[in-house]
């Protein structure tokens, strides 16, 4: 008789689920339970039952300098606001200005965090108020520029917000000591680096041109493109008739072609100078006058980024540490070169000949 009670219970138990009469599952005490839908009105947004999640950033863009800081705005929050706090993972990643591929910089799960790479040491998460996600970061490299990512993490969906990160500078031509279009690709990477710069990117060339860059010679940029800017069309540099702007050739293979270089400095950690001294100086000299000095002589960027952040104006040419000789002018003068301010060049004369010399003293306090 009890086993026949029991099949009983257990067959009208069946017919139920059957008949979409099963009473329901108790219901959970999750309240952040994803839908079964995804909600189409727009980005930024992850739809919980009653609840949303939402990742924004107040400062899309940030303008800093190189040995600077800056602060990359993001913050989550909650609509309703949740009756407890939720734990989420904070992730921040990196896609270059000069691009390649997209690396973290930082993931963070509460108080606890971790870096990575060339940013170990230089990061942190700012966590002031509740929902703050900003990415602080300190003692900015050159190549620091690029898209930044903030991606928050809840469970299994995830809700990201971009911020681009662009440095104050200077754009510069550079040319092989042999002459105009002497460097490939690769050879105008290591020529930047040995001049205290880095390859430009196409949107720090176009900023220069939108102050006034007006270069005739194509330069290489990070990105393997072939470029240069004009602000007065002629002949020689595309055509009278052709508007002004910032010229590019057809994409290129990366290696057999040869061209010059733009290259882009920023603020330095230290100064740069003209040397006193009572006699003109062969290349040889002028480096063991810096040295005798506590400096060294001063490299091409160097000399660029004190024109540019901190006014340099001298009206007589030194030699520089890749054997060119240069000077610095922001108050054009008669016997200074052209009507425009600019770094003056007399190319790469041989290295016995006798000149001034710039050297460069690294602020120790600053770096």
């Amino acid at each position: 008789m009890m086993i026949w009670c029991f099949q009983t219970v257990l067959l009208f138990k069946a017919h139920l689920v059957l008949s979409d009469w099963a009473p329901a599952d108790p219901p959970t005490q999750n309240s952040f339970f994803y839908s079964d839908y995804l909600n189409e009105s727009g980005n930024n947004e992850l739809h919980f039952i009653g609840m949303k999640l939402h990742v924004d950033s107040a400062e899309p863009s940030v303008l800093s300098v190189r040995g600077g800081n800056a602060t990359l705005q993001c913050r989550f929050w909650y609509e309703p606001v949740p009756s407890s706090p939720r734990e989420v993972r904070v992730k921040w990643s990196w896609l270059p200005a000069t691009g390649g591929q997209e690396t973290d910089v930082i993931v963070a799960f509460g108080t606890r965090f971790r870096s990575f790479g060339d940013f170990r040491g230089r990061v942190q998460l700012r966590q002031d108020f509740p929902g703050d996600a900003a990415l602080v970061l300190n003692k900015l490299w050159l190549n620091d520029t690029g898209r930044y990512q903030c991606t928050v993490v809840d469970g299994l969906e995830d809700q990201s917000t971009v911020v681009h990160l662009e440095l104050q500078g200077v754009v510069f031509p550079y040319q092989h000591p042999r002459g105009r279009y002497h460097l490939s690709f690769l050879g105008a990477q290591q020529a930047c680096k040995e001049q205290d710069s880095t390859v430009a990117t196409v949107t720090q060339l176009f900023q220069s041109w939108k102050e006034g860059m007006n270069w005739c010679n194509a330069g290489w940029l990070a990105d393997g493109t072939v470029q240069y800017p004009i602000t007065r069309s002629r002949e020689p540099c595309g055509g009278a008739r052709l508007a002004p702007g910032v010229r590019r050739y057809d994409r290129l293979h990366l290696y057999p072609n040869h061209y010059d270089v733009f290259c882009f400095s920023s603020l330095l950690q230290g100064r740069v100078y003209y040397l006193q001294s009572s006699h003109r100086m062969n290349l040889t000299e002028a480096q063991h006058a810096c040295q005798e000095d506590g400096a060294e002589i001063a490299k091409v960027g160097q000399l660029y980024s004190a024109w540019k952040f901190t006014g340099l104006d001298r009206c007589d040419a030194g030699w520089l540490a890749d054997g060119s000789v240069r000077y610095p002018i922001t108050r054009p003068r008669s016997n200074c070169g052209p009507s425009e301010p600019g770094v003056r060049s007399f190319g790469f004369p041989p290295p016995q000949h006798k000149h001034g010399v710039y050297c460069y003293k690294l602020d120790t306090e600053r770096v």
